[in-house]
């Protein structure tokens, strides 16, 4: 559900190219990757997941999806572009919407509402499920800040043995908002789901070369787990054996021997040309507007040396510069000597940092009376994401511990 571009639909399922210092094979020896179609990558091996249904209301993040994951052999009918509250009117009705036997529902539930950087208004948001306003003037179930109450209507209709559900960090600052979301999951088929604790995942910490922070709920079918694995679940501190959250492999916040160096924008940018020598049309596009002063959104200059800041779902004046003139902080040095000019972030350095491959394309023409896939509409999607190596993570935990909780 809410699947944007899929980039937890790309992390549930796998096999796909990161850059070689992202994967830390001493914490995961299991996951055996093999190298990239390039120097300097690594491709992640496939999952036991498979994407059956996906869905969200923006056609750009439809046209983007079908492109990519239409290659990897799924049918574009798999997305369906739709809001899911009439998905799921259309369900109660009586429709065949949802696909039976699911094991695992995901999910990053709108997150305008939640952010630091929005109006924050939480579970009381004026938007509503289809991204318009409301119409009436009191807070619905329908609002777009109720949404995750959808995605538990889906779990109850789907039954699957889990589910994962992804939002901004800020949603566990805003008043009881992480509290009354655990407890509506909890509530998810008549209470017949456990949810652990939700629980804070810092990018970086997992490889990815950026500082975004995002929480996580995860629930688990009561009646699905063993006997031992939902003894230990309900516990209020979890045996890390059964403990469903990644470990973390780089470090960022975390410290530790075999913690590999945070990945920084250097390493992810590697074998990237300027937009005019690149032949890709997601490193050829970026946004020209204008420097606005150092006290704005968006108008620092990302270092080289360190994880970048958080990619977030904005165009024009709020995208980070690769290159700022020296006239105005710019620390790149030898390659403003080099004649190389100030710029911001291209589309493809926006899908990098996010961990997305570059196979993985953004920009698309019109066609068949089809609306295309802009630069604007690409830094949003891409903004949108849960970065593909994150939700990696999250997934082979499950994969690896799924006869544990379950027994087959």
């Amino acid at each position: 559900m809410f699947s944007g571009c899929g980039g937890l639909d790309l992390g549930f399922e796998g096999g796909f190219d990161v850059i070689a210092a992202a994967v830390n094979e001493a914490v995961n020896p299991d996951w055996l990757c093999a190298a990239g179609q390039t120097a300097g990558w690594s491709r992640l091996p496939r999952t036991r997941f498979q994407t059956v249904f996906a869905n969200d209301i923006r056609p750009d993040a439809k046209r983007a999806w079908t492109t990519y994951f239409g290659r990897r052999g799924i049918d574009p009918s798999t997305y369906r572009l739709d809001s899911i509250v009439n998905l799921v009117r259309a369900q109660r009705e009586g429709q065949n919407i949802f696909p039976r036997d699911v094991d695992v529902v995901i999910g990053g539930f709108p997150c305008q509402d939640f952010s630091v950087a929005g109006k924050r208004l939480g579970l009381n948001s004026d938007k509503s499920h289809s991204g318009g306003a409301l119409e009436q003037t009191a807070p619905s179930a329908e609002n777009r800040g109720q949404l995750y109450m959808w995605m538990r209507e889906v779990i109850s209709i789907t039954r699957p043995r889990v589910f994962v559900a992804e939002n901004v960090k800020g949603l566990v600052s805003l008043a009881d908002v992480k509290a009354i979301i655990a407890a509506d999951f909890r509530l998810t088929g008549g209470n017949g789901y456990l949810v652990v604790d939700a629980r804070v995942l810092r990018a970086a910490d997992y490889g990815v070369p950026q500082t975004r922070e995002r929480v996580i709920f995860i629930g688990f079918q009561k009646a699905a787990l063993t006997e031992r694995a939902l003894a230990e679940l309900s516990k209020e501190r979890v045996d890390p054996l059964y403990d469903p959250y990644p470990l973390p492999t780089h470090s960022y916040t975390e410290a530790g021997a075999a913690l590999a160096p945070p990945t920084n924008l250097a390493q992810a940018f590697i074998g990237l040309e300027e937009p005019d020598k690149s032949g890709d049309k997601s490193q050829q596009r970026y946004s020209k507007a204008k420097y606005m002063g150092k006290h704005c959104q968006g108008q620092t200059e990302v270092s080289l040396n360190a994880p970048g800041p958080t990619i977030r779902s904005e165009h024009h004046g709020n995208i980070e510069y690769r290159r700022l003139a020296q006239e105005r902080g710019g620390k790149h040095l030898d390659e403003l000597r080099a004649g190389l000019g100030e710029r911001r972030l291209t589309v493809r350095e926006c899908a990098r940092i996010q961990t997305f491959p570059d196979e993985y394309e953004f920009i698309l023409p019109a066609r068949d009376r089809e609306r295309g896939v802009s630069a604007s509409d690409a830094y949003k999607i891409i903004g949108n994401a849960v970065p593909p190596l994150l939700g990696y993570h999250i997934a082979k935990r499950l994969e690896k511990n799924w006869e544990l909780y379950f027994g087959s």
